[in-house]
């Protein structure tokens, strides 16, 4: 069981809040056929079990409950969901039907506000710079739409974005999907081949892209790469190009068939790139210029099924090919409306932040916070620059309500010394949400001492695999320390040990024993649904697990103790590598760290030995004091299991370009196995540092 040194929770909800929040409001409205009353003890956990009982009253009960906008199809039976007795894939392709006879329009539910309320408020490394209001928004997709129908853009068609975190990938994400078309996007710090590996195999039709971008005060051309992207897509008609550097004033140079974002939408065939590739399907002729009276509207929205694929999401693609999974419109909106308004509290009056690219799925969640009508705060560039507080700047200057981000930002704000709670005026942030990886123990102190005292602390945890979560936030109970604070609504989350038996107190498989509406509807490419089988069913048949090392704790917490995959398992005894990067970091010598289980041999016995690789503060060097440090904190706070036999210091840690540490591409480097797929790391050449490491050989 995991060692709780806290008697008390760091953050505990007022009885007004509770009164106050969207869940209890949800609950009362439920009446008679919902659970007991949310003030109650332990309300939460009885709602849980009711959500998980009855999701034929659950979710239907969401939809209505955050205004979702869908039509009901009176020639098809309304059924809650076919397939809700099984968790595997009611058919070699497809996950379980969710609400056949649902038909909705994944952009319309975004845009059901209209009005002069801020809808993106778009930041970058020199500050604020633009803000768009509801309406605005709306005739700017609207515009959008109508160039992307001219193109021929329809349903079932992919739209494509290369982009950085702008109002225009916004912008063109909620056109495509008003059509039918399925989104796809990447971060413009994605190589040649690495969007290629992703986009190669869902072949879009159009690619929207930028000139370049800044980060850490440099400037990033991306034109030269965009040139070597569209000549290897022979599926891409055309390239649309954000000036996001330039002022658009020159033609995208020597890019095939690119035009500018604004000639795009007026209908504009020409540009360097020349007219759209491929004879089949030519463009219509221009419309007029957006700002006349005349400008053609786009067709009217199509309403879809449940079910249509809106997002293609990707996993890491660390281990070979990302695989490309298809998640549903009404899926991904009723799982985000119920995260975002029952577990984050959010209304139209909130300012929601979360720090991401839009080649993770954070950023799918907070742009679904326009269905809310909040306010959504953009930021492109780096956490850090040009000055270490530069996103509590803007926070603060925002009045943002609920800021999200990683724990490697809190762990390195920490490092940094920043105090915000002193430093700037956060009394209007409410929630502070943390994912990404595991939020150390001292992390909650710091978020609670130094950042923002009066604030609830939500570590959450879910990933691309159901675009959303399995464990986060709740208004109605305390924050514990190390804790993420419940398993989800309608999410049937359980952990398991080996023989398949769910455990409490002890670490074992995160697993989900019953569907959820925001499964993938599919994974692209699979036609046999092998690779959707393989990826959630094989290891326990029937039952979704999810590849995380986690405890159920006495609280109705969850503890997660990091990737299946990269558990340790020395002597016979399987632990997780975030309880040894909970005790390392807390050193301020340590700027972060890596650790991987090496197989050696010894008195003729194969076994493993734990191997912790640092990376420390500029012009320290790693010296027997520290190394005792380091073992001393992890025997003390952890096991004399977890202690590492060997502790090497490295200049840099390998990382995906989402900013993951990558533990399973250093475990095949230091056994001499090849990394398959080195384009989805940030920074492959740090591969190098720990191939045939002088520190392991013995």
């Amino acid at each position: 069981m995991t060692d709780r040194t806290s008697e008390a929770p760091i953050w505990t909800p007022s009885a007004d809040r509770i009164a106050r929040s969207r869940l209890t409001a949800f609950v009362q409205s439920l009446g008679d056929i919902g659970p007991p009353d949310p003030s109650a003890p332990d309300a939460y956990g009885a709602m849980w079990a009711w959500s998980i009982a009855h999701p034929e009253r659950f979710w239907p009960a969401v939809a209505a409950f955050t205004g979702l906008h869908y039509e009901v199809d009176p020639s098809v039976p309304d059924v809650a969901g076919i397939g809700l007795d099984r968790m595997a894939p009611p058919d070699p392709v497809a996950g379980p039907s969710w609400f056949p006879a649902w038909r909705l329009n994944f952009s319309d539910n975004l845009l059901r506000f209209a009005d002069a309320h801020p809808a993106l408020v778009f930041w970058n490394e020199l500050g604020r710079q633009r803000v768009l209001t509801y309406a605005e928004l709306s005739a700017a997709v609207r515009r959008m739409a109508a160039a992307l129908d001219a193109a021929g853009v329809g349903v079932g068609d992919r739209v494509a974005g290369w982009l950085p975190n702008l109002p225009e990938t916004v912008i063109a994400m909620l056109a495509a999907t008003r059509l039918g078309a399925v989104w796809s996007s990447c971060s413009p710090d994605f190589g040649v081949k690495g969007v290629l590996d992703r986009f190669g195999q869902i072949g879009p039709r159009v690619l929207f892209a930028a000139d370049g971008y800044r980060y850490a005060g440099r400037t990033i051309d991306c034109l030269e790469r965009l040139r070597g992207i569209v000549e290897a897509l022979p599926t891409v008609e055309r390239v649309v190009v954000v000036p996001y550097l330039g002022d658009g004033g020159e033609a995208p140079r020597a890019v095939p068939w690119a035009v500018w974002w604004d000639e795009f939408e007026r209908g504009g065939g020409g540009g360097a790139g020349g007219p759209p590739r491929g004879e089949s399907r030519p463009a219509s002729p221009p419309h007029p210029h957006p700002d006349a009276a005349a400008f053609i509207d786009p067709p009217p929205a199509p309403t879809l099924p449940f079910d249509h694929p809106v997002y293609i999401m990707y996993s890491s693609g660390t281990t070979g090919l990302p695989k490309c999974m298809v998640h549903g419109a009404g899926g991904t909106l009723l799982q985000h409306a119920k995260e975002l308004v029952l577990h984050t509290d959010l209304g139209r009056d909130d300012r929601i932040f979360y720090f991401t690219t839009c080649g993770w799925m954070m950023w799918n969640w907070l742009v679904s916070s326009l269905a809310v009508g909040a306010t959504v705060v953009l930021y492109d560039g780096a956490p850090l620059a040009p000055e270490p507080a530069i996103l509590w700047d803007m926070a603060e200057h925002e009045r943002i309500t609920v800021f999200g981000t990683s724990a490697k930002y809190l762990a390195l704000c920490e490092k940094h010394g920043l105090a915000p709670a002193r430093s700037h005026d956060l009394a209007a942030l409410r929630t502070i949400l943390s994912t990404g990886s595991p939020l150390a123990a001292h992390g909650y102190d710091y978020v609670a001492s130094s950042v923002a005292p009066r604030a609830q602390l939500a570590s959450i945890s879910g990933g691309t695999d159901l675009i959303s979560c399995f464990a986060l936030g709740v208004p109605l109970r305390p924050v514990w320390r190390g804790e993420l604070q419940a398993r989800g609504l309608g999410m049937a989350v359980a952990v398991w040990n080996d023989a398949g038996q769910p455990v409490q107190g002890t670490p074992g498989e995160l697993v989900c024993t019953r569907p959820f509406p925001s499964m993938p509807v599919a994974f692209w490419n699979d036609p046999d649904g092998a690779l959707y089988r393989a990826a959630y069913f094989e290891h326990f048949p029937g039952v979704w697990r999810h590849g995380d090392w986690a405890e159920l704790t006495t609280h109705d917490g969850l503890v997660i103790h990091g990737r299946s995959d990269a558990t340790l398992n020395p002597g016979g005894v399987r632990i997780g590598t975030a309880e040894i990067y909970r005790q390392v970091e807390q050193l301020p010598e340590v700027i972060e760290s890596l650790v991987v289980g090496q197989e050696i041999e010894r008195e003729g016995e194969r076994d493993v030995r734990i191997v912790l690789f640092v990376r420390l503060r500029e012009g320290l060097l790693l010296d027997d004091g520290l190394r005792e440090r380091i073992r001393r904190g992890i025997r003390e706070n952890a096991s004399p299991h977890h202690v590492p036999r060997k502790i090497v210091q490295v200049a840099d840690i390998p990382r995906t370009i989402s900013g993951k540490i990558t533990e399973l591409a250093v475990r095949n480097v230091i056994h001499g196995l090849p990394v398959k797929n080195v384009d989805a790391l940030a920074n492959p050449q740090a591969l190098d540092l720990f191939r045939d490491h002088p520190e392991l050989r013995d």
